[in-house]
């Protein structure tokens, strides 16, 4: 059982997931950057929102942390790149709110436009200002998008509906894709000069901090009017504020700001700008999808599992095709690792037939997840393996090839004097082993294996299994191997229970045996 803090609210939905996954889950909200220290201590998840920070001191404090997930989109209150030296996997829920953002962008776009809250509240206070607040219509005019992702491809779609001309700039969409769903990709330059609407869905990193600023500012249209229901930060509050007063641009809608939650912003005290305290995400759909979602990949990190929302893994999601062999590279990783003494200071990870197709990464992490486990004390995940192999002295290589004789797909590993193989088969996908040190077998892996080398002559089997039966180690599984290049034999012996050390010297000393590797 693992204790799961919970520093923020999450929809009750996703923590009764993890409760009957048998978790212990911990919600103590409210909790301060000191207390945080303290709570997190034993702790081997913590779930979040927005307002807690993820410092790499709350990652020291959290030794036995394996994973920070984030029910929502953005991280930067999460020190990912000290979570990723620790080990720990840090996993967001970047589907749950995005049609809540890109519905909460139109009603900041429409309310902007049309100066709804600033005639509400001159209204319910007495006052029918029909001519002050006189707005503009959607129809014809330019929206520029920055950022076309999952959100801003949404906006772009409901604003066409509007009758808006769209242009976008996004350095990692290409001109085919974009005028695929009529839009024009333009730079930042031509989104001053053309845009009488923008609104911002990137995130907040180095390069789009201020990306709103007085440069841009400076070469805007007068009709400006900027949206941001993206992070606080990525527009020059001060910035925006004097280009507004003077007269330079429009007016302004903001959802999110550069410190929050705050009461206090220069932009506040213009009548022709709307704010928002970061409601983007705050639906009810929104937060049952977001507590779902994290419940989810929390549950998976925490289980040792394959997460598909795992921020800090060098991989991409695996597809399909992979997903299948991700147990299969694993449980080839532990079966390598006893194949010798100790690992190789070089090893090899193939990647044969269909699978050469598809992003392999994930596989090759499994691997070697698969290899430390079995030779590490400390945890070992999808996020610390690669940091566990450098710590090691072990370089390892991934290589793929269209062709497997034999075999539709099939992942090997190889590195000193051991090779190892194996493949999924039938319409169950069973997992196989197939080779051993070039030898052809044909079993399924097991938790507890005996492979063993031998003199290719009678006898020699019987003299194994009467060993193992004398020590009451019961046989669930054999093959025995041969190989053309070799004058010798393998068997690969699965077994209920581990052989112990005095049977495996038994073994040794044996007759006709010539190796002997327990994989416990």
């Amino acid at each position: 059982m693992a204790r799961v803090l919970v520093s923020e609210k999450i929809a009750e939905g996703g923590l009764d997931v993890l409760r009957a996954a048998g978790h212990e889950v911990d919600v103590q909200l409210d909790l301060t950057p000191e207390t945080l220290l303290e709570a997190v201590k034993g702790a081997h998840a913590l779930i979040i929102r927005s307002a807690t920070t993820v410092t790499a001191e709350v990652l020291e404090a959290g030794t036995d942390l394996v994973v920070v997930g984030r029910a929502g989109i953005g991280l930067d209150n999460v020190d990912v790149a000290h979570a990723t030296i620790r080990g720990v996997m840090v996993v967001n829920a970047p589907q749950s709110n995005i049609l809540s953002a890109a519905e909460q962008t139109m009603a900041l776009l429409l309310a902007q436009a049309r100066n709804i809250p600033q005639a509400h509240n001159a209204l319910v206070q007495g006052r029918w200002e029909r001519s002050k607040w006189e707005g503009v219509e959607l129809a014809d005019k330019t929206l520029a998008v920055i950022g076309l992702g999952r959100i801003g491809k949404l906006v772009a779609q409901r604003a066409m509906a509007f009758g808006m001309r769209i242009i976008a700039h996004d350095p990692f969409v290409s001109p085919e894709r974009a005028q695929a769903m009529n839009i024009e990709l333009v730079s930042l330059d031509e989104v001053a000069a053309q845009a009488d609407f923008l609104t911002l869905h990137v995130a907040k990193t180095p390069d789009t901090i201020g990306l709103i600023g007085r440069d841009f500012l400076a070469k805007a249209k007068p009709s400006l009017r900027v949206v941001n229901v993206a992070r606080g930060g990525i527009v020059d509050e001060e910035a925006l504020a004097d280009a507004i007063r003077e007269g330079r641009i429009a007016g302004a809608a903001l959802d999110v700001f550069a410190s929050e939650p705050t009461t206090e912003s220069p932009l506040f005290e213009l009548p022709s700008v709307v704010v928002a305290p970061h409601l983007g995400a705050s639906t009810q759909e929104a937060q049952e999808k977001a507590g779902d979602t994290i419940a989810e990949q929390v549950g998976l990190a925490l289980a040792g599992e394959f997460v598909p929302f795992a921020v800090n893994i060098a991989a991409a999601e695996a597809s399909e095709t992979v997903r299948p062999f991700l147990g299969v590279a694993e449980q080839l990783g532990r079966l390598f690792a006893g194949l010798g003494d100790r690992l190789p200071s070089k090893v090899d990870i193939e990647f044969q037939g269909e699978l050469a197709g598809y992003d392999t990464r994930i596989l090759t992490l499994s691997a070697l997840k698969g290899m430390f486990s079995a030779t590490s004390d400390e945890a070992v995940s999808y996020v610390n393996a690669p940091q566990l192999a450098a710590d090691n002295g072990i370089e390892y290589t991934e290589s793929t090839t269209s062709s497997a004789v034999d075999w539709i797909n099939l992942v090997s590993i190889a590195g000193g004097n051991h090779q190892i193989a194996g493949t999924l088969v039938g319409l169950r996908a069973e997992p196989r082993l197939v080779q051993i040190d070039g030898h052809t077998v044909d079993v399924p892996p097991s938790a507890h294996l005996l492979v063993v080398n031998n003199d290719d002559r009678p006898g020699v089997i019987g003299r194994v299994g009467t060993i193992l039966g004398d020590a009451g180690v019961n046989i669930t599984d054999m093959d025995v191997g041969r190989s053309s290049g070799t004058a010798g034999a393998l068997m690969v012996i699965s077994t209920g229970e581990a052989v112990s050390a005095d049977v495996a010297e038994q073994l040794r000393a044996a007759d006709g045996v010539t190796e002997v590797a327990v994989i416990a």
